[in-house]
């Protein structure tokens, strides 16, 4: 008999590894509009892209998808991934940056917990753009809701300070 055994606290998921049909196009979104670092480059096979110098957040590869279509709608595969920030603010960065590249965005909810933005990669691959909350502002266990995301709260985090493209 199996007994359901909890994952350690602090597991956490290290990166993922994306099919793209063209990867000039994915490491100009994961870079220029999401600001990932491009670590490494395999000609023109593989991409692997990060924040802050970790060896890659990010792997983008052709290898079973050059020039292919998105993933067709009411298929399986990956739903989202979510890219959590360390502040509010550079929740607010990032979600400027892609209103100022005109990039779509599908939603935006604050779930207590988290506030988050959904959007899709050039390929189709959905992306939560998150900020947690401090644990001790979360609600409580079960309690979980999904709100719209005040917009105008977000936005004020950019005072008037400027901000830089790398940001």
């Amino acid at each position: 008999m199996t007994t359901h055994r909890s994952a350690p606290a602090g597991t956490r998921i290290g990166h993922i590894h994306l099919k793209v049909a063209d990867l000039d196009r994915a490491i100009a979104f994961y870079r220029d509009l999401l600001g990932f670092d491009l670590q490494a480059r395999m000609g023109d096979t593989a991409a692997f892209l990060s924040a802050g110098g970790y060896h890659h957040h990010i792997g983008l590869n052709t290898w079973e998808s050059k020039d292919g279509p998105p993933p067709a709608p009411r298929t399986t595969g990956l739903y989202h991934f979510a890219i959590n920030y360390p502040t509010r603010r550079d929740l607010a960065v990032a979600f400027k940056r892609l209103v100022d590249q005109g990039w779509p965005i599908g939603g935006a909810s604050d779930h207590g917990a988290h506030e988050a933005i959904y959007l899709a990669d050039p390929d189709g691959n959905g992306i939560e753009l998150a900020w947690d909350r401090p644990r001790d502002e979360w609600p409580a266990a079960n309690a979980m809701y999904t709100r719209a995301l005040d917009f105008d709260g977000l936005m004020e985090e950019l005072d008037s300070a400027a901000v830089s493209p790398g940001v």
